[in-house]
């Protein structure tokens, strides 16, 4: 038997599980929960990341008095690309900035005019969006920032929380991979990318992969905390990684969604596919658990819900969101559509107007009600889903047989079995808590409870429940998906050449 703690810090808010393992089946009970509020000053968006930590402490002593027997090892991961520098001494060189901050954009820019797009993807594999962190690093490189000459190394941010609960300093493959700083032929860093970005190269260190112990809590963190000797064990340090593996896939080759924040679409391969057809459908190659990788593409998920229910409150409408999915199950089906990757949903703000605004500039009739402005998002993910699912289907060269859908959106039912209407594929949606429950099966593995990735799910498999969905398609259904096609495409190319076909 072992008990752990899990801990998964998410865009909106953070939490710290026990969990415990008696050989066939995983029990999960979260402790605490915290709000991730990210701080803007001075024109720049930060994560507050000071606040963070102690929110984890507060849920590491939560887990110490609740563990009968002790814990045997802690474990954390977070979101993908956001890192923190710090000095030789290890100190933190400033609060990380978030990815969603201006500089992202700058970034890309400035590091595309030293390495061509193809160029780029084609050493690292990742899908080119602005919040990467090379891009962040190389926005930094181009404004000379003073902190990259004086950094002594790079700490993504599961990997910051860490070095912080153990004094050791290590990177941990799967978010390793999501940086664009990865060559994942070579298994190391792309030290010629980094060189002609300007990043420096002394700021990455070594990369360890998925279930490595990297020694006990520090002294003062064991007891503050009062876990005595627990271990520190890094999981899939990137949260879509341990999502990814708990899901208990029935087949091999098929799909999955990791939803929350974002809406993760991906297969599981055994090897990193990078090829033209990848690169112009701009998917991603990420590292997975037990030498896998996940083939996916980043859809703009949940986040444009979670910025109009803010919008809402702050005019004083505090709907929760069963009540918003309530309100929008009443509303008209199918009416406009929008493509949620598009940049004008990247930051916060007013997402209804935002959603408002894009539906006219494409020609449609907007959602006036808030139940139709949720009914426009939630169809609006389902058919990026589908269409990443096409995507994926193109370039491996099969269609996948069935979908898993897993994380928080694995409790929506309409946006299950809306991606099921809108794909046409089986879903099956859970484990809800998928990313705590894989953070936990990959510790378990390092404490040698399990065997293998395989026995791991198997294990998932036998302690969470999962809600089927079947389709039930529409011409309705196709009729959205063609308009949704013609705005990303009309959207993708410049306003004089869709003008002229």
């Amino acid at each position: 038997m072992a008990t752990m703690a899990a801990v998964d810090l998410g865009a909106q808010s953070g939490r710290v599980a026990l969990g415990v393992f008696d050989g066939e089946r995983l029990s999960v009970t979260e402790l605490h929960r915290f709000p991730n509020v990210p701080v803007r000053a001075h024109g720049t968006l930060y994560w507050d990341i000071l606040r963070l930590y102690d929110g984890v402490l507060d849920g590491l002593r939560l887990a110490s008095r609740e563990a009968r027997d002790g814990v045997d090892s802690v474990g954390v991961d977070t979101w993908g690309v956001d890192f923190a520098l710090r000095d030789r001494d290890g100190r933190l060189l400033g609060n990380p900035v978030h990815h969603r901050d201006a500089r992202s954009e700058r970034g890309m820019e400035a590091t595309l005019a030293r390495i061509p797009a193809r160029e780029l993807y084609d050493r690292t594999g990742i899908q080119l969006m602005p919040i990467n962190t090379v891009f962040q690093l190389g926005a930094m490189a181009a404004d000379d920032d003073p902190a990259l000459a004086v950094a002594d190394g790079m700490l993504l941010l599961p990997d910051l929380l860490h070095y912080w609960l153990s004094g050791v300093a290590a990177c941990e493959l799967t978010n390793a991979t999501t940086t664009a700083c990865f060559d994942p032929r070579a298994g190391a860093w792309a030290s010629d990318v980094l060189q002609r970005a300007g990043i420096p190269q002394r700021l990455f260190g070594e990369i360890v992969p998925p279930g490595t112990e990297l020694g006990p809590l520090a002294r003062d963190v064991a007891d503050e905390t009062g876990l005595g000797e627990a271990r520190v064990v890094v999981p899939a340090t990137h949260d879509t990684g341990s999502g990814v593996a708990s899901v208990p896939f029935r087949h091999p080759d098929a799909a999955y969604i990791s939803t929350g924040t974002w809406s993760l679409v991906g297969v599981e391969l055994t090897e990193p596919l990078i090829d033209d057809r990848t690169f112009e459908s701009n998917l991603t190659n990420e590292g997975g658990v037990g030498g896998t990788y996940r083939l996916l593409r980043n859809v703009a998920g949940l986040w444009l819900l979670h910025e109009c229910r803010r919008t809402w409150a702050l005019g004083g409408r505090d709907w929760s969101f069963d009540e918003l999915v309530a309100m929008a199950a009443e509303a008209p089906p199918l009416g406009a559509v929008v493509d949620t990757n598009d940049p004008v949903f990247a930051p916060p703000g007013d997402m209804p107007r935002r959603i408002q605004t894009f539906c006219e500039r494409t020609g449609q009739e907007p959602p006036e009600t808030p139940a139709e402005v949720v009914r426009c998002v939630l169809e609006s993910i389902a058919l990026g889903h589908r269409r990443a699912i096409e995507l994926l289907r193109a370039a491996v060269g099969a269609a996948p047989p069935e979908l898993h859908i897993v994380g928080g959106g694995a409790r929506n039912r309409l946006l299950c079995q809306w991606t099921a209407d809108a794909t046409g594929l089986a879903v099956l949606a859970g484990p809800i808590e998928a990313t705590l429950a894989g953070n936990l099966a990959v510790q378990a593995l390092a404490l040698g409870e399990l065997a293998s990735l395989a026995d791991a799910r198997e294990a998932v498999r036998s302690s969470f429940e999962t809600t089927p969905y079947e389709p039930a398609p529409h011409e309705l259904w196709d009729e959205a998906y063609l308009r949704l096609e013609r705005i990303v495409v009309a959207g993708s190319r410049p306003a004089e050449e869709v003008l002229t076909r």
